[in-house]
């Protein structure tokens, strides 16, 4: 690959990075409910569930956090796809809320759920979501387990959502489907901004002036035969300035963390199952399937194969 002429880097790698935060609905649902109520949410493997409340009050419990009451104007995420449960008041059984509570779907991936014994109302949106690309989810592995977000740069996207909720009009599905994974998105820009613990590794990095466009670089063309030469030409430093910069913000050398990306883009193409191994380490820029393979294990410690027969692996690459 020619190295003459390396790509502009971005003028905002931190936006970059959300520009790349595509979603993936796995199933979205509005729910009436009535007290008492209580639901159980089941593990969704490597999706994010989010919760708005668009009427009413409720608990949530999630296992290993203290439960926490949810008012209007709240947004949670439970970034890791755990179990979890949703409650009027302690005490409750909770039935799974995808066997047992019926559902009146409105397309393949929406429904309406309505719950409860009569009394006063909540109401809420909810979802599964999956992101598809490597930035995704390696941004996911780095969330907390629960996120409670009540920002008011939200609260217009959250009074579109609600709008929509209470009478579900022609294309309303579309509407809200879309509404949410925009939220989801300003929950995730939210946590950048304020919490210290989007300031370490590759996300604190994209801060840096310099670090910062080489890392969206690599995130952009992982399969360009990247050398710290190359990246440090890119973002005009000498080599041995830019290799100690890199190391000391992201926490790994230029190197490691350009293999450690590709093996997060092979594992998204693995995942689905229908690129054959041999062509995504082509499409990486490796000479050899064996090569890949060799560097795959290396950094995830499983064969390419075994993401294939497991599946989505959670945290595969941290």
């Amino acid at each position: 690959m020619d190295l003459t002429s390396p790509p502009a880097p971005p003028a905002d790698p931190l936006g970059a990075a959300l520009h790349h935060l595509r979603m993936d609905g796995a199933w979205y649902f509005r729910s009436e409910l009535t007290e008492p109520w209580r639901l159980d949410l089941p593990p969704m493997g490597d999706c994010l569930w989010f919760h708005v409340v668009t009427a009413g009050r409720y608990w949530l419990s999630v296992p290993g956090q203290a439960p926490r009451q949810v008012s209007p104007g709240e947004l949670v995420l439970v970034p890791h796809g755990q179990g979890h449960e949703l409650w009027s008041e302690p005490g409750l059984p909770a039935p799974p809320v995808i066997q047992d509570i019926p559902h009146e779907y409105v397309s393949e991936r929406y429904a309406i759920l309505r719950h409860g014994g009569g009394g006063k109302s909540t109401s809420l949106v909810c979802g599964a979501v999956r992101f598809d690309h490597p930035t995704g989810y390696g941004l996911m592995a780095r969330l907390p387990r629960l996120m409670a977000v009540a920002d008011p740069a939200l609260d217009a996207t959250l009074r579109l959502l609600a709008a929509e909720a209470r009478e579900l009009r022609p294309g309303g599905e579309t509407v809200i489907t879309r509404l949410a994974d925009v939220l989801v998105i300003q929950a995730i820009r939210s946590w950048l901004g304020t919490d210290p613990a989007a300031r370490a590794g590759w996300l604190g990095a994209l801060r840096d002036p310099q670090v910062g466009r080489a890392v969206a670089l690599v995130h952009r063309e992982p399969a360009r035969a990247w050398t710290v030469a190359s990246l440090a030409a890119a973002v005009a430093m000498s080599r041995s300035a830019f290799a100690a910069r890199f190391t000391e913000l992201v926490g790994e050398p230029v190197m490691q963390y350009v293999t450690r990306w590709r093996m997060h883009v092979a594992v998204g193409r693995l995942r689905s199952g229908e690129v054959p191994v041999a062509v995504v380490a082509r499409e990486l820029g490796y000479l050899s399937e064996a090569a890949f393979s060799r560097a795959f294990k290396r950094i995830a410690g499983v064969s390419p194969g075994s993401v294939r027969r497991a599946g989505p692996l959670a945290g595969l690459l941290g």
